[in-house]
């Protein structure tokens, strides 16, 4: 999917928006390095005011529980400790109010709500643009039980500042695949394609930071430690690429079964694109894999390259100063043939191309290619032409015909069943069908085959089971046909319509 694709559909949208909020959370941090300067109480070069907000940031972390949090003294006393390792040669004083400023900045005390504001951008469900409020905490103030105060690291505090400026890449693509993997098994699949963008920055984070490793063996393999860090880092990448590798292939394989399983064009939809993020991870951790694999022999040929390269014994060539420069002293005509020949020879001569005849000639003689894989064209099947079959035998059509021969008598199709199952197995079957047929009789038909007697078939009013069959019970008979009554009746009725 295209980065104008992701705008229309809104998923880049949401992705600027959260990002745009985290960066907010940093602004306070900021602000405490420009406001130190208006401080006439202290010298605020001599202080790092952004690290001693992230020490307070994470004090109120660490002590926060589920129903108490941090108290301002102890707070205020380890930060002061902070402080005054930044400036040792200044005053125990000094170092508390530094500390108490950078506490009251994070509570925000200048505002009446305690809250920080931020100004962002997102694109609305009508494609417009508009501007939103985005407000804020850094630590808040809480009364316990007792009616004491105590200090709380904000939710936003808490994933920005103290979890996303120190993530592990490694351990937070692990934890991104389990996190996709919920998602997709809980059918959250708007969810966890955010996840998948995020699981696809941490996979180029990863690489990069190989990447800078192999670059900078090829520049100079005396600026990395071949003996002991790089072979550990190539290790411990190589194990997690293969776990990420067989993890993103089973992440996949879910999310295609809950696309085909999926009758929703939406959820098939997104499941398309998270199986188009996930495949970019894998093949990212693919060509990751490919160049960890060749790494050591990268180190090898470098260090030959490196060890036995000769002295360059031509100087290089510094365009501005000797060629801009000079050529800028000329007339246009002799720097056009001073450029002429510069050119000539930084790009070197160029082959003509020309026709060679000894392979021409074969080439266009050549029978044409034949694309078949057979090598041979293929037969198109047609339709086979249907076999006559027989499903029953002479023997038991005319032991069916007997059956249902009942002129003076009439019988139930269940007694029938039981007598013709006596006889053959395959009977009751040709017996039902015969029935069936009698329910409806033909009467043209038996005039037409000159039948002088015609089996009807009425329903009984009751169930009946029997050799496998189950529905209405029937009353069987055979009815003779008066041929020529029946022939007067028929044209008869065929005069009357006439005459309507």
């Amino acid at each position: 999917m295209s980065y104008g694709e992701g705008v229309q559909d809104g998923w880049v949208d949401e992705g600027l928006s959260r990002r745009m909020k985290a960066l907010a959370c940093t602004a306070p941090l900021h602000d405490l390095e420009v406001r130190k300067a208006n401080q006439p109480w202290m010298e605020g070069e001599r202080y790092q005011m952004a690290e001693v907000a992230l020490f307070i940031i994470d004090q109120v972390a660490i002590a926060m529980d589920f129903e108490s949090g941090a108290r301002h003294e102890h707070v205020l006393e380890r930060a002061q400790r902070f402080v005054g390792r930044q400036a040792p040669d200044r005053s125990g004083g000094e170092h508390g109010k530094v500390a108490a400023w950078v506490l009251e900045s994070l509570i925000n005390v200048r505002e009446s709500d305690r809250a920080f504001r931020w100004k962002y951008g997102s694109i609305n469900s009508s494609g417009a643009y508009e501007f939103k409020d985005f407000g804020f905490r850094i630590l808040e103030e809480r009364t316990d039980a007792q009616g004491d105060l105590y200090l709380l690291a904000s939710h936003e505090a808490l994933n920005v500042l103290v979890g996303a400026l120190d993530t592990d890449v490694e351990s937070a693509q692990i934890a991104a695949e389990v996190r996709l993997r919920n998602l997709i098994d809980r059918g959250r699949l708007a969810d966890a394609r955010q996840v998948a963008e995020q699981a696809r920055v941490r996979t180029i984070q990863y690489g990069e930071t190989i990447r800078r490793h192999l670059d900078a063996t090829e520049r100079n393999v005396r600026t990395v430690d071949w003996m002991q860090e790089v072979p550990d880092v190539l290790n411990e990448a190589l194990t997690h690429v293969e776990a990420r590798i067989h993890e993103e292939q089973a992440i996949e394989r879910s999310i295609l079964s809950n696309r085909d399983s999926a009758q929703d064009f939406r959820t098939k939809r997104r499941a398309a694109e998270l199986v188009h993020i996930v495949g970019d991870c894998i093949r990212r951790h693919t060509v990751l894999q490919h160049r960890l694999l060749g790494a050591r022999a990268l180190f090898r040929s470098q260090q030959d390259r490196q060890q036995f390269a000769g002295t360059p014994r031509r100087a290089f060539l510094d365009l501005h100063s000797d060629l801009l420069h000079p050529s800028l002293a000329l007339t246009v005509g002799e720097a056009a043939a001073l450029l002429e020949a510069f050119v000539e020879g930084a790009v070197g001569p160029k082959r003509q191309a020309q026709v060679n005849l000894a392979a021409l000639v074969p080439t266009l003689l050549a029978p044409p290619p034949v694309y078949s894989p057979f090598a041979e064209e293929e037969d198109v099947p047609g339709p086979l032409a249907p076999e006559d079959e027989v499903r029953f035998s002479a023997e038991q059509q005319r032991l069916a015909r007997e059956l249902l021969d009942m002129p003076d008598s009439v019988r139930t199709l269940s007694d029938v069943l039981a007598e013709a199952a006596l006889l053959d197995d395959d009977l009751p079957e040709l017996v039902v069908l015969a029935a069936l047929r009698a329910y409806s009789p033909q009467l043209g038909s038996a005039l037409r085959n000159d039948q002088d007697r015609l089996l009807i078939a009425v329903s009984a009013s009751s169930i009946f089971e029997e050799h496998g069959f189950v529905g209405d019970d029937l009353l069987l008979s055979t009815a003779r046909l008066d041929r020529p009554a029946t022939v007067r009746g028929v044209e008869d009725a065929e005069e009357r319509n006439l005459n309507r």
